[in-house]
């Protein structure tokens, strides 16, 4: 009875969010309290349509079409929970919970707020939780019965079975969904034809909290993909991929956008823009892997029935946003500053990001369009990205350092480079040595130059603000950011052109080099998993204690195998190993050696630290 009870309680939310939509649209006054009701009520049912479905799979509860297709007696339990959003309809569920999670926040911590503005925000995400549910319930039932139930399950694709990629998509979605919060509220404003006097700030702190798990969740799936996918890369510009660095990127162009707003009242225009565009940009990403236009690792459904109601979801938000934007978009205070100014280093991130948001985009969708079209197939990968968004990353990472020191209305360049001119040498020393040390071509030169020159400059400057305020100095959400940016973007990119790569095929005894490592391989060994069989190699890696024991996993319910790699992590770099088939008689070996790769997702902790401290900062201030 737990899948109909589920059924019912979607069905319920469903009823709650149209008659919220309705409430917001016709009242005017008067429903502050009956907009929070209906708010909290949407989330409680969410919850407990969730919960069924959790049990469902928990249980092993075959008669569930869904989870029949997605989990097997044997599995692990860890997996089994899973399991409920590693795939289609369990996916759209955590999506539309975390939707009215996002709506029951809103209206428990925004009370504050004019009852207009706080009655048309919860309205608009209704109207997202409406369609959301629509969807599920008319086409992609998560609670849909088999009769006769069979006995055993299908299983869940294996590379999917990994604790990483368990919070991955939860991660994902929460920063995914938050942005419909952000997309809410300038509709809010729209709607009101500009009238809520303190809307940017009202709005930052959801779009930080939105940024922060985007971050979080997309350094997770980098770092799922590079240690579980066995072919020793941590980023394939894969079009899923791109639908999360473009809502990161708009994200951030709107942060910074917002402090202007906020503090100075321009850029009010484009920081409405920027939300709704931000929020559609998520939206893509759901369209991509449930359309069935690409085949992904990430890809959940290849129904075009399921693709063209996301479609109409997503065309529908956007044209609704855009055309409010265009009627009702308010103009903010005239622009009174001067060239040199927190505001212009602001509007030059902005053209920045904005434009490598648009490179993506097209590097993204063109192929698709061709294919759409009936043209033909082309590829666009890491060539097309690389040539066209290295360069935006230049000027971005040498201006960040300086938006911090320069002051509102008007700057003081001279004073600002004075404070930066310490880590000049620091960079130089640095690019010197890597020229002497490595061979590296002039482009990825020139980015970990600047990327360099971003983590020494901010470090310096956070160093001068600890000095001069004591420990108060610590709180310095932008520095830190920043030097997350830079050691990230240093990191990726040694990663890439340092990287060294040997493919052998081996016997027993045989000694192989990568980079500086020799490695003796021992040989390979069966073993007998919970719910697999695997064989094992072991390369010992020579004057030391380090053993590299690679898998091959034979899964025999979903009938597939999978690459388990083995690492060796250090500070200097990873060394990374797999086995392939024998050919021959001889083992297939493929070692890499990449550089400073761990630092990659230490940059990302250090940026979703940085959000986190301006959102408590920001928290402080309310």
């Amino acid at each position: 009875m737990s899948a109909e009870a589920g059924h019912f309680a979607l069905i319920l939310a469903f009823s709650v969010a149209v008659a919220q939509f309705l409430i917001g649209a016709i009242a005017n006054d008067g429903v502050r309290r009956v907009m929070a009701r209906t708010a909290y009520a949407n989330f409680a049912l969410m919850v407990i349509a969730f919960a069924c479905l959790l049990w469902g799979f928990v249980q092993s509860d075959f008669s569930l079409a869904l989870v029949q297709a997605n989990s097997h007696i044997a599995k692990p339990f860890i997996y089994k929970i899973a399991a409920v959003w590693g795939n289609h309809e369990g996916s759209l569920l955590l999506w539309t919970l975390i939707l009215a999670a996002y709506a029951s926040a809103f209206a428990r911590f925004e009370q504050k707020t004019s009852e207009a503005f706080y009655r048309r925000v919860l309205m608009v995400q209704a109207a997202i939780i409406v369609s959301f549910s629509a969807f599920m319930l008319f086409t992609s039932n998560p609670f849909a019965r088999l009769l006769p139930a069979p006995f055993e399950g299908q299983g869940l694709n294996p590379i999917l079975q990994d604790a990483a990629l368990a919070a991955h998509p939860p991660l994902l979605y929460l920063g995914y969904v938050g942005f419909s919060i952000c997309f809410a509220q300038a509709l809010a404003v729209l709607l009101g034809r500009g009238t809520e006097r303190d809307w940017a700030r009202i709005m930052r702190p959801w779009v930080l909290v939105a940024w922060v798990f985007l971050v979080l969740g997309i350094a997770l799936g980098s770092f799922w993909a590079y240690y579980e996918l066995g072919w020793g890369g941590f980023w394939f510009w894969d079009p899923v991929e791109n639908a999360s660095l473009m809502p990161w990127l708009a994200a951030t162009a709107l942060l910074h956008s917002l402090m202007a707003a906020d503090k100075r009242n321009i850029f009010v225009g484009w920081v409405l823009l920027l939300a709704i565009l931000t929020f559609c940009l998520s939206l893509s990403g759901t369209f991509l892997v449930r359309s069935g236009v690409l085949t992904s690792v990430h890809a959940f459904a290849n129904d075009p029935e399921r693709g063209l109601f996301i479609l109409l979801i997503l065309a529908g938000f956007a044209l609704w946003g855009l055309v409010l934007y265009a009627r009702f978009a308010p103009k903010g205070a005239v622009a009174d500053y001067a060239l040199i100014s927190r505001e212009s280093t602001l509007l030059m991130q902005n053209i920045f990001l904005s434009v490598a948001t648009a490179t993506v985009l097209l590097g993204t969708i063109y192929p698709l369009v061709l294919d759409a079209l009936g043209v033909g197939k082309i590829s666009v990968g890491a060539p097309y990205f690389n040539t066209v968004f290295a360069p935006l990353l230049i000027p971005s990472l040498a201006l960040a350092p300086f938006a911090p020191l320069i002051g509102w209305g008007q700057g003081d360049a001279r004073a600002a480079a004075r404070r930066l001119a310490a880590a000049v040498p620091a960079v130089g020393v640095a690019i010197t040595a890597i020229v002497y040390w490595r061979d590296t071509p002039p482009l990825a030169l020139a980015v970990m130059a600047a990327a360099l020159w971003m983590v020494f400059a901010s470090a310096h400057a956070w160093r001068q603000k600890i000095t001069r305020m004591g420990w108060a100095g610590l709180s310095a959400p932008a520095h830190l950011a920043h030097i997350g940016v830079g050691v990230m973007v240093f990191a990726a990119i040694t990663a890439t052109v340092w990287r060294s790569e040997t493919i052998v095929a081996a016997t027993t005894g045989d000694v192989v080099r990568v980079a500086h490592y020799q490695l003796r391989f021992d040989g390979v060994q069966t073993h007998e998993g919970a719910n697999y069989q695997s064989e094992i190699g072991q390369l010992v890696v020579l004057n030391t204690t380090q053993i590299l024991k690679p898998e091959r996993r034979f899964y025999d319910a979903e009938g597939s195998t999978t690459t388990e790699a083995a690492l060796v992590h250090g500070l200097d770099g990873t060394l990374y190993a797999v086995i392939g088939e024998r050919v021959n008689g001889q083992q297939v070996l493929r070692l890499w050696y990449h550089p400073f790769v761990n630092f990659i997702w230490v940059g990302c902790i250090l940026m979703a630290l940085g959000g986190m401290a301006a959102l408590l900062k920001q928290m402080r201030r309310a």
